[in-house]
């Protein structure tokens, strides 16, 4: 009897063991609040002053991300805008008593430019134009009054190039584009020495000595041979650029640009484009070269950049992503911002003399990142061989097998996803979908011979390259095939309709945010300032005279009668890129079918929704759609 009572508490403790187990692995799984994901953060965008007297950040005010300033000796905050329709998009400091940010209207992208001191005082709307919009080539930080900037005030088309007082808005002509300038760029002393055209196909660059001298060609190749300047030599007589001449992937060059010829070959890598490079405006080196294969990488090229994450590598650990975000004139404190794939991370201050480095904030405090789920990097085999990256993300404490699926197409689509804190992804995983992200052909970043495999193939290799994705995940026993959606933005939002339209039987819901329905239409009605890239355009997506068979074939609008899955359509009705109409006429076709969709519609909001309680209202919605035709047993 002892030992039948002492193996039935034995059995008992395992029974409550399993229990508490599977109690553990719900926990793991507990629902977050929709808004911890998707709100503003308390405290973001953190700058310096050059003085590194004062910081500065973005957070909120009614609602609203406005620009603050704290006194780093007395620690006393002062907000110094009151912007109440619109999130402040993007600031920066103009010398050590001014900051100049940009916004627009409800989405139109039409940027202004907008000045303010510090203490508040002297607001200014420096860009004061209707349907324009401004774009910053050169802050030129040794002069505190004047920036130099672009705008097509003149012809809708087109940016001429000006030199404006930051304190008054007085504007100062330097450069009126011809007709064919595509970009603009300065020496290291605010001289406009370089410009890029096109004809729509074929890019040339330009190069003076001075600027009493005209602009001559020196180098001209197809828009898919890529030589795109960065910024002078320190002594102004070359410049350093991204190049693809006589190679497939992009690399950091040193380039003679008077006699048109690569002098060195500063950094490459293997498998990845590199596009980017940084110096050190106080010492005059350059720093690191940062590139990305399945996450961010740095390739230093000086020692000090180095020490310094080494140092801060061994004060915040090695799983954290480290970036350098901003640093005062004399290079003696840095900002630093860390992130990873399950946190939005936290801002410190970095004081190099003393090593000390003290943190700033937390950007969203309310999640935990032990609740939140890994995005692992995947790979696998298009149906004609293509190697396709990208990520999954499995819902924490979940068997990850028969899972509800939500894949999750880039926008772009000449863009790439990359391993970083998504609240999109997050929140999906969190209720119980797997998201499955992929860098289908076209994606950037892989070499010129990958992105090319894109051309014209809108709805056809490139939705393959999604499709191969699902099939894969149902071959790997991870997606029940009775329950995958598909959603995307902009680019995404196409993929999302011609999956729905193509391959119907695959997807049991879609959601398209922004996304194109109509290739003819979405070709009409590019913004002005896309006018010039019209052919390249054409070379890329298609010709909708001589392609219109492809066209209409491969247009999500005129196929509605495949469709089989409920379908979810957000908008912006501002958009200048996917225009409002891409939407309607998507909806009308269902209409016509007495198909009802469920369409949301937000009057102030753009290429995606900006305003906090916009981005509540859709993601809201999503979820419900998303739960109520994904979470059926099969």
């Amino acid at each position: 009897m002892k030992n039948k009572s002492i193996s039935s508490l034995l059995f008992l403790l395992i029974l409550t063991l399993i229990f508490q187990m599977q109690n553990t692995a719900i926990a793991q799984t507990k629902e977050i609040p929709l808004k911890d994901f998707f709100r503003n953060p308390d405290k973001s965008g953190y700058q310096i002053s050059p003085d590194g007297k004062y910081l500065s950040f973005l957070a909120p005010y009614q609602n609203r991300m406005n620009v603050h300033i704290q006194n780093l000796e007395t620690n006393e905050v002062t907000r110094i805008t009151e912007s109440l329709n619109r999130d402040i998009y993007f600031y920066f400091w103009k010398g050590n008593d001014r900051i100049i940010y940009i916004q627009d209207k409800g989405g139109d992208e039409n940027f202004q430019l907008f000045g303010v001191n510090t203490d508040g005082k002297n607001p200014v709307s420096l860009t004061p134009f209707d349907s324009v919009q401004v774009r910053i080539t050169d802050d030129l930080p040794e002069l505190e009054e004047f920036m130099i900037i672009e705008m097509n005030k003149r012809n809708k088309q087109l940016f001429d190039v000006y030199r404006i007082n930051v304190n008054t808005g007085e504007l100062t002509l330097i450069a009126e584009n011809p007709g064919n300038i595509s970009g603009w760029m300065t020496d290291h002393d605010g001289k406009l020495r370089v410009a890029t055209t096109t004809d729509g196909v074929n890019t040339s660059l330009l190069y003076r000595e001075t600027e009493a001298d005209e602009f001559k060609p020196v180098l001209t190749t197809n828009f898919k041979e890529n030589l795109y300047p960065l910024f002078f030599t320190f002594d102004n007589k070359n410049i350093y650029a991204t190049s693809n001449l006589g190679r497939d992937k992009s690399a950091i060059v040193k380039y003679d640009i008077k006699n048109a010829k690569e002098l060195e070959l500063l950094y490459e890598h293997p498998e990845v484009d590199v596009t980017s490079l940084n110096y050190s405006r106080k010492r005059k080196v350059l720093t690191s070269v940062p590139y990305t294969t399945w996450k961010r990488f740095l390739h230093f090229l000086d020692d000090r950049t180095k020490g310094i994450y080494d140092e801060l590598n061994k004060q915040l650990g090695t799983k954290l992503e480290i970036v350098i975000t901003d640093v005062t004139k004399n290079e003696d404190k840095y900002l630093v911002r860390t992130y990873s794939d399950r946190s939005l991370g936290s801002f410190y201050i970095f004081d190099y003399d003393s090593k000390n480095l003290t943190k700033l904030a937390d950007v969203s405090p309310w999640l935990n990142e032990e609740d939140l789920a890994e995005m692992k990097p995947i790979k696998y085999t298009s149906r004609d061989g293509l190697t396709i990256h990208g990520y999954l993300t499995l819902p924490k404490g979940v068997d990850p097998k028969n899972l509800p699926v939500v894949v999750n197409p880039h926008g772009g689509p000449w863009y790439r996803d990359v391993w970083t804190f998504n609240p999109e992804v997050q929140f999906l995983a969190n209720r119980g979908f797997a998201v499955l992200q992929m860098n289908f052909r076209g994606s950037t970043g892989y070499g010129r011979e990958f992105w090319e495999k894109s051309f014209k193939q809108w709805g056809l290799t490139m939705q393959n390259d999604i499709s191969d994705g699902v099939l894969w995940l149902i071959e790997e026993g991870i997606a029940d095939p009775k329950r995958v959606a598909i959603y995307g933005a902009s680019y995404g939002g196409y993929a999302t309709l011609a999956g729905l339209t193509l391959t119907p039987e695959l997807y049991a819901a879609g959601v398209d945010y922004v996304g194109v329905s109509n290739l003819f239409t979405f070709m009409e009605t590019i913004p002005p300032y896309w006018k010039p890239f019209l052919e390249m355009m054409y070379e890329m997506v298609g010709n909708p005279k001589t392609d219109s068979v492809q066209f209409r074939a491969t247009s999500p609008v005129f196929h509605v009668d495949k469709i089989v899955a409920p379908l979810f359509i957000a908008q912006g009705a501002n958009d200048p890129r996917v225009v409002k109409a891409e939407s309607d006429q998507m909806v009308e076709a269902l209409k016509k079918r007495g198909i009802d969709i469920d369409y949301m519609v937000k009057d102030n909001e753009g290429h995606g929704f900006y305003n906090e309680e916009n981005r509540f209202d859709f993601y809201g919605e999503m979820e419900k759609f998303l739960k109520k035709h994904l979470n059926k047993s099969n």
